[in-house]
């Protein structure tokens, strides 16, 4: 046998046998088995049968879990607010209704029709003008004011408006035309909504 060959099987390890395999692995058991028992169960499950785990600090780890887990966390302050919803239903104590009326005026003369409404009634409008342009101050007066009024659009020179009112308060509301030409204008109005009466003021 050559001094080579010596070398070689020198450091060729025979395999385990069936005893040291066996031996092995019951140590590794019993190693997994105490840190299942000192560690796992203390920090996981609070079950400390040895008293490691309540030496170790391992208890108040799993009562920190267990009050994180269960204790809802409420922020004192939202994290973004919104706007308020703007209503999209409204009660009205008045149907809904519709009306038409027309008038004609000579030149210089004036004419006034308006909705009675509460705050918060509406209405949908359309008014033009045959025969030429006409002035106009659409306004409101509360009940019993007297000669005062509050106006809520005014136009000179206009054949035609059209639009969307909300009554700001309770009241009459409407226009008052007035033709500055020289040849007499008709006037067809036509509102509909919620309001108690549509009529020409005298």
């Amino acid at each position: 046998m050559t001094k080579e060959t010596d070398l070689t099987k020198h450091h060729i390890h025979p395999p385990p046998t069936l005893r040291q395999l066996v031996k092995a692995t019951g140590i590794a058991m019993v190693a997994a088995s105490a840190v299942l028992i000192t560690v796992v169960l203390p920090a996981e499950f609070g079950i400390d049968p040895t008293g490691v785990g309540s030496t170790l600090g391992l208890l108040k780890m799993k009562s920190a879990s267990a009050e994180a887990t269960t204790t809802p966390v409420v922020p004192t302050q939202p994290a973004y607010s919104s706007p308020a919803a703007p209503a999209i239903l409204a009660k009205r104590d008045n149907p809904l209704r519709s009306d038409e009326m027309s008038v004609t005026l000579q030149p210089g003369e004036g004419a006034e029709i308006k909705a009675t409404m509460r705050k918060g009634e509406q209405f949908v409008f359309q008014w033009k003008t045959e025969g030429g342009p006409v002035n106009f101050d659409m306004h409101g007066e509360k009940f019993n004011a007297g000669d005062e009024f509050i106006s809520h659009k005014k136009g000179s020179k206009k054949t035609d408006d059209q639009g969307t009112f909300i009554a700001p308060f309770d009241g009459t509301h409407g226009w008052f035309w007035r033709n500055r030409g020289t040849n007499a204008v008709a006037i067809n109005v036509k509102v509909s909504g919620s309001y108690e009466k549509f009529a020409r003021m005298k």
